[in-house]
């Protein structure tokens, strides 16, 4: 009898947790339809803020700018990264080295947001930290824990695992140092901590305690859901996780976050639980929402598990086909007796007609996916080309260099031993600077027209004849050709061309300006269509 009571009381248990279940995802799909008047609504408030930049004087912008970076920073990279960049010439101006590092960080939390964590790294670990508040070295620190753990999470390699989660470990401790104790960010913090040091009970304290005793913005809640989602989703409390994370993806949407990754996570889990509707619906919102952020890890994360919850969806759907074939089989046979069944044959041949539509959908949007997966295994491919042929060149030209170090060390040492000091001034006014610079960019141009040799007759087919660019005699590229061959290579940071090519940074936009203006393209458009030109 007490055996029974038990298996009762858990029957009411799995009852109410599937009722839970099922009014958060009501909840969710409400949400989810009115989900374009939020971003209008957002899109509203940029507006509002991009008008208040015109009509403020330039000491004010910078903290406008910031906003407005704000507001894009989980919503639209491209529109983030281009505000972010007035950010950084506001600061440059102002000449307040704490403005400039901000800028600088905000520039790093977003080229991590879009998946690419080598650049975000290379832009992070530059900022100088002395003088800085302690608040921007809390997110500084708290910034580069994410990077190192994004890592681990995006790549699952075993040797990195451990060494990336310690240096992302020492970041979070270094960000405790700069944070307020008890606040909403040190439970954050601390609950970031004990999830990767897999101490997940205090984990889900830190986070009840943070959900409870602060009034938490909608991305801290998604950010705070969601992560109490995963420490339940380790332990696998499968209906816990579920609940948590379409919490998560409420306010996700809510705030027209677009970089997130709960809907995702929610899609899997219902595809494992056996709600293919649901998966399938959520999946196609995660990528529509990596591909209106333009988050590159996003778009890989969701190609892997797309293809899956499609087949699927699929296959029940063919079944529910042949299902109602059959169906229509019998009906046929039982009008020959009752004529009034014709009328139920018409319902069903409709039912028919209606999943015939279902699957051509339902093949047309697999298609899309593994057109998705295959543009993305080629930009993979070219990339690894690029690497592959500038590591050779990078060896071949420090190997150059060592070569002429060694002969110029040994001239100078023999210069001393016979103590001809007016040779070494000799030796040493001959060294050509001029000259070295000039064959390292032809050596960059030769690498650069082997791996894209078909780089300068595409970027002269967006000019008219006379505006078009022709190398001089003995010369493969000019600067205004090397300046775009930089940015078709991923470098894009106009600070970092500048200092490649020895210019500063406004005759580099100056010559951007000058190219773009004689485009037959619009100006908007030119650097994508660089980016599309091929590799070999």
């Amino acid at each position: 009898m007490r055996f029974g009571l038990v298996l009762g009381l858990l029957a009411v248990v799995c009852v109410a947790r599937g009722a839970e279940i099922d009014s958060l995802i009501r909840k969710l799909d409400q949400v989810l339809a009115h989900r374009n008047q939020y971003v209008e609504q957002k899109l509203e408030r940029i507006n509002e803020l991009k008008s208040a930049v015109v009509k403020a004087p330039a000491s004010d912008r910078f903290d406008l700018y910031v906003r407005i970076s704000r507001e894009y920073e989980k919503f639209v990279y491209d529109s983030a990264s281009v505000y972010i960049r007035k950010m950084q010439e506001a600061a440059q101006r102002s000449g307040d080295p704490s403005k400039v590092a901000y800028a600088r960080m905000k520039r790093g939390f977003i080229l991590l947001s879009s998946g690419m964590f080598n650049e975000a790294l290379d832009t992070l670990l530059t900022i100088h930290q002395v003088g800085l508040a302690d608040s921007i070295r809390q997110e500084y620190y708290s910034i580069l824990a994410r990077t190192y753990f994004d890592l681990v999470d995006f790549n699952s390699d075993d040797y990195f695992t451990s060494r990336y989660t310690g240096i992302g470990l020492r970041y979070v401790d270094s960000a405790l140092t700069h944070t307020v104790p008890q606040s909403a960010e040190y439970y954050a913090l601390s609950a970031m901590r004990n999830v990767r040091t897999r101490n997940i009970e205090q984990a889900r304290k830190d986070l009840l305690f943070m959900l409870s005793n602060f009034k938490l913005n909608y991305p801290q809640y998604a950010i705070a859901t969601s992560t109490l989602g995963h420490t339940f989703q380790l332990e696998g409390k499968t209906d816990e996780a579920i609940g948590m994370h379409i919490k998560a993806s409420i306010a996700d949407n809510l705030a027209s976050t677009k970089e997130t990754l709960a809907i995702l996570r929610l899609a899997e889990l219902l595809y494992a639980r056996g709600d293919l509707n649901h998966a399938y619906e959520y999946v196609k919102i995660a990528m529509n929402d990596a591909n209106f952020y333009g988050a590159r890890h996003r778009k890989v994360q969701v190609a892997a598990i797309f293809p899956i919850i499609e087949g699927n969806r699929l296959s029940t759907v063919e079944r529910q086909r042949k299902l109602l074939i059959g169906y229509a089989v019998v009906v046929t046979v039982l009008s020959l007796v009752i004529v009034g069944f014709a009328v139920i044959i018409y319902k069903q041949s409709q039912k028919i007609r209606e999943s015939d539509k279902n699957i051509q959908e339902a093949n047309r949007s697999l298609h899309e996916a593994n057109l998705l997966l295959q543009e993305a295994n080629k930009h993979l491919v070219e990339a690894n080309k690029i690497k592959e042929e500038y590591i050779g060149y990078y060896f071949n030209i420090n190997s150059e260099y060592l070569m002429k170090i060694a002969s110029f060390k040994q001239a100078i040492d023999n210069k001393l031993m016979t103590k001809k000091y007016d040779d070494i001034r000799f030796v040493v006014n001959n060294i050509n600077l001029k000259k070295e610079r000039e064959e390292l960019y032809m050596s960059f141009d030769k690498v650069f027209l082997k791996l894209f040799p078909d780089f300068l007759d595409t970027f002269n087919s967006y000019f008219r004849e006379e505006d078009r660019i022709v190398p001089k005699d003995g010369h493969l590229l000019n600067t205004e050709l090397r300046i775009f061959a930089l940015i078709r290579m991923g470098i894009h940071d106009t600070e970092k061309i500048a200092k490649i090519l020895d210019y500063s940074i406004n005759t580099i936009y100056s010559y951007k300006a000058r190219i773009k203006s004689k485009s037959t393209l619009p100006n908007e458009e030119f650097e994508a269509r660089i980016m599309e030109i091929k590799a070999i």
